[in-house]
């Protein structure tokens, strides 16, 4: 869901930092061929990812939940000159199509395609992590928390989407979605171990850095 009226999207849009050529064309290739378009980040939560990810420079990035590979390509703008990303996919036509664009981008070599369930894949991570990106099924969004923050470098961040939920978390609903993303962000406001912040970027931004074990 996107919160702030069509004209002021498109003015954000068009006075934030462009599209890659290959951004702009997985853009249009998801939302014309694609299930589920809506779950693209897209242009401006694109940028923010990528700034975020250039400021942090990290060497080991995962990404929980590829989808069509837009994110981890923004994602990997940021990566020191030796590092790496781990995203992780379970869905197999969503892999195929990522793995496409990235075998075209300059990030081919640093980017390390997961085709299995996330919790044995975050399992099987043995490297500290400076950055994770968690966009994946709403319902596990606390263990992937709890996997991924021993796994974090002190200072390193975990970012995760969709923590308005389309409003929702604001209202008096109780489907079991809504009450996990609730849960998630009240743990993460609790969480002594961690700082937090929701950006107001399309359906939220939960950003947290780790400042002690």
């Amino acid at each position: 869901m996107d919160f702030l009226p069509k004209n002021i999207q498109k003015y954000i849009s068009d006075n934030s930092q462009s599209e890659s050529l290959i951004l702009k064309e997985l853009n249009r290739y998801t939302n014309s061929k694609v299930i589920l378009p809506r779950m693209l980040s897209g242009h401006v939560q694109g940028r923010f990812l990528s700034m975020i990810s250039k400021l942090v420079n990290p060497e080991i990035i995962v990404e929980v939940g590829t989808y069509t590979g837009y994110s981890c390509l923004c994602l990997a703008e940021g990566l020191k000159k030796n590092g790496k990303i781990i995203t992780i996919e379970k869905n197999e036509e969503f892999a195929s199509i990522a793995k496409k664009f990235f075998d075209r981008s300059k990030y081919k070599e640093k980017i390390s395609l997961l085709v299995e369930d996330a919790t044995s894949a975050i399992e099987n991570i043995n490297e500290k992590i400076d950055l994770a990106f968690i966009d994946a099924d709403k319902l596990n969004y606390t263990k992937y928390y709890d996997m991924l923050l021993p796994k974090l470098k002190a200072g390193g961040l975990i970012v995760a989407d969709n923590v308005l939920w389309s409003g929702k978390v604001t209202e008096d609903v109780s489907d079991n979605e809504t009450e996990s993303i609730k849960n998630f962000n009240t743990k993460l406001k609790n969480d002594q171990r961690v700082e937090n912040l929701i950006v107001g970027i399309r359906d939220g931004i939960m950003v947290c850095q780790k400042i002690k074990d």
